[in-house]
């Protein structure tokens, strides 16, 4: 079963990470964004961590909540909205519940993921977060490590696309031939869904 702790230590995880890789989040969002995907995550995601520090949400669901909002009102651009919604929602599908078992909680980011999609009108192939996530959760069933997997395959298999959702499809064909950088950041945060749990 999956309890606060775990959650708490998923988003310590990927606050970590982002914090790592901002710079080449940056980077890659250069050529077909306003490269600042590295630096709006990394700010969200501090304020993320500094929040659970400071404030003792007693549930998963409460945390991914907290987090979704921390995101939504610290992450300049499109970034903020689409993490800060996958979270809340993948939370409020969690309920009230004080532990989670892995299958409940592939459902709730289910949830999640679905939720962005709809917000995002993005679709799997439109070069986007979305390339990642849904391997990710698709694969949550057999394991977190299984999960990451899938994610950084999907983020890696964004290079040739062109991208039709975004900034970068205002690029058209000059948006082929660069990995994109919300699909990257989604690996990360998948990632951190395995060393959460230890693997």
């Amino acid at each position: 079963m999956l309890d606060a702790d775990f959650f708490r230590r998923w988003m310590t995880a990927t606050a970590a990470a982002v914090d790592r890789e901002a710079e080449r989040l940056t980077a890659l969002d250069s050529p077909i964004g306003d490269a600042d995907h590295g630096s709006n995550l990394q700010r969200g995601f501090t304020a993320v961590a500094t929040t659970l520090e400071k404030e003792d949400p007693q549930t998963p669901g409460a945390i991914l909540m907290l987090a979704g909002r921390q995101l939504i009102s610290t992450v300049g651009g499109a970034s903020g909205p689409l993490y800060g919604t996958l979270l809340r929602r993948t939370g409020k599908a969690l309920g009230d519940a004080g532990e989670v078992s892995e299958e409940q909680f592939a459902q709730a980011l289910r949830t999640g993921v679905d939720a962005v999609m709809v917000l995002g009108g993005a679709a799997p192939g439109d070069k986007t977060m979305i390339d990642a996530l849904v391997p990710a959760v698709d694969a949550l069933g057999d394991g977190f490590t299984a999960a990451r997997a899938a994610a950084e395959e999907g983020a890696l298999a964004t290079t040739p696309l062109q991208a039709r959702k975004g900034r970068a499809s205002y690029l058209g064909e000059r948006s082929i031939g660069h990995q994109d950088p919300g699909a990257t950041s989604s690996a990360l945060l998948i990632a951190g869904l395995a060393e959460a749990n230890g693997e």
